[in-house]
């Protein structure tokens, strides 16, 4: 029994509601091969959280919110285990999360800056990435995983 309180708050703390300091109605087009959207989203961050809040036709159809945990309205699981299910397990933890943010990804392997921000091209026997991020658009593909991430700003 004293094992117990500290198990539940550990495994609700991965899923509870964040204090998210920036919030930005974006474009946003996921393509895998379990997860497939293209509409209204929300984003919003905080210092160590962000949520994607996915809309389609002004009806809320699904939520991704990532911490220490990625969770989705199905429920929560580590990162590695998010990635192996629904990207690619050839990904580095993070890879969600900073994607979404705008990050470098790989720790930044073949960094090209640009005017606007960066690319990167990263192609492996696993992986055919080309990466770009914008002040107005983050843009991710693997040709090899039949992955698509984009996130435009609304004009």
């Amino acid at each position: 029994m004293k094992y117990l309180l500290p198990l539940i708050f550990i495994v609700f703390s991965g899923c509870s509601i964040k204090n998210y300091e920036q919030s930005q109605s974006k474009i946003i087009t996921i393509k895998t091969p379990l997860l497939k959207f293209s509409d209204l989203g929300y984003l919003k961050k905080s210092a160590d959280a962000v949520r994607l809040e996915l809309f389609v036709a002004g009806n809320n159809v699904q939520n991704i919110s990532i911490n220490h945990l990625i969770c989705v309205d199905d429920g929560c699981m580590g990162k590695k285990s998010f990635n192996e299910e629904f990207l690619s397990s050839f990904y580095p933890e993070d890879i969600l999360q900073n994607i979404i943010l705008g990050r470098y990804i790989f720790d930044a392997q073949d960094v090209v800056k640009t005017p606007t921000g960066f690319e990167q091209k990263i192609v492996t026997q696993n992986v055919d990435i080309k990466y770009r991020v914008t002040d107005k658009e983050i843009y991710f593909k693997d040709k090899k995983n039949h992955i698509l991430f984009k996130i435009k700003d609304i004009k």
